[in-house]
């Protein structure tokens, strides 16, 4: 089976954090976008910074590559308000798909009332343009029972708030690949996550974002019922490499 279709390429280094200046960020950005239109991935992923760069790119080949931005990176923390502008921000810039950062600090803090009300909110504001919305609900942060809970929590406001043909539109997603982990603990997608997520988050489909390494592991997530990869790799996973990061 062709993985292609599945991956959504990445790149979400600001220069500071490559270590690199800002022109040469840029041109990381470029190339991961070039790539992404030559191989035929389903997406390719960029900072909100980067969204009319890119969709120029594919815009001028031609290309079916959506383009997608993160929005409250990497941490989530921020108000509604902060979201929904944002958001539209991307929006305005034509990104197809906009992941968003759940507040999982509130949610773990027991304030599910305000991430209730951030999904039901920025799950709207997508939607009404027309574009794919994912929620990151960053798994490394979150006990077993947390990820069950909240990934409930985000079907349920799409079940009880919008149409059954704009469920395939509403994705729950692992992890940002940002987060800082203790122990070697990994930071993105497990098999163990992954299952409940798709337990707890059907029928919204599961992206699962880092930790997949390899074309085995891609097949195998995929198996379990995943319908998109995040990963840096993209390449070298599609043909049959090993990822050279852990995202």
């Amino acid at each position: 089976m062709k993985l292609h279709q599945y991956l959504d390429s990445t790149y979400l280094k600001t220069a500071e954090q490559a270590a690199i200046s800002e022109t040469e960020n840029l041109e990381v950005v470029k190339k991961v976008v070039r790539e992404a239109i030559h191989e035929g991935f389903k997406l390719v992923m960029v900072r909100p910074e980067m969204v009319t760069t890119a969709k120029s790119m594919v815009t001028a080949a031609s290309s079916n590559v959506l383009v997608g931005t993160v929005i409250n990176f990497p941490e989530g923390k921020g108000t509604i308000q902060e979201k929904l502008e944002e958001a539209t921000t991307a929006i305005n810039n034509s990104a197809d798909e906009l992941d968003f950062v759940v507040n999982y600090t509130a949610f773990k803090l027991g304030e599910t009332t305000t991430v209730k009300n951030e999904v039901l909110a920025c799950t709207q504001l997508g939607l009404q343009h027309e574009k794919v919305v994912k929620w990151i609900i960053e798994v490394a942060a979150l006990t077993n029972q947390e990820i069950v809970r909240l990934t409930a929590l985000i079907k349920n406001v799409v079940l009880s708030n919008f149409k059954e043909e704009q469920y395939q539109h509403v994705f729950v997603k692992s992890s940002t690949g940002f987060y800082i982990t203790t122990d070697g603990k990994p930071n993105g997608a497990t098999i163990p996550t992954i299952t409940l997520m798709l337990e707890n988050a059907f029928p919204l489909p599961v992206k699962a974002a880092g930790g997949v390494r390899t074309y085995k592991e891609a097949m195998t997530i995929i198996t379990l019922g995943v319908k998109r990869i995040g990963t840096s790799s993209a390449l070298a996973i599609a043909n049959d490499g090993t990822a050279s990061s852990d995202y």
